[in-house]
């Protein structure tokens, strides 16, 4: 994807082009089959799914190309 279409990474202020995924889950509040995204670039892939990991919410992180039709 380019341009309009093109994802944009979640990191706060961050505009740059995501190129990962990181899909977690907060088990207290989602049911199994969901899955979070955020949207990630290079630079703020580690924060990003360091932040959900510490928390015990990670699933994944998968290049955005892979997100399928449950992620979201």
């Amino acid at each position: 994807m380019t341009g309009a279409d093109a994802p944009i990474c979640s990191s706060k202020g961050c505009r740059r082009a995501a190129t990962s995924a990181v899909v977690w889950r907060n088990p207290k509040l989602h049911a199994p089959e969901r899955r979070k995204v955020w949207l990630a670039c290079a630079e703020h892939r580690q924060p990003l799914s360091d932040f959900v990991s510490a928390r015990g919410f990670l699933l994944e992180v998968i290049a955005v190309d892979a997100l399928g039709p449950h992620d979201g």
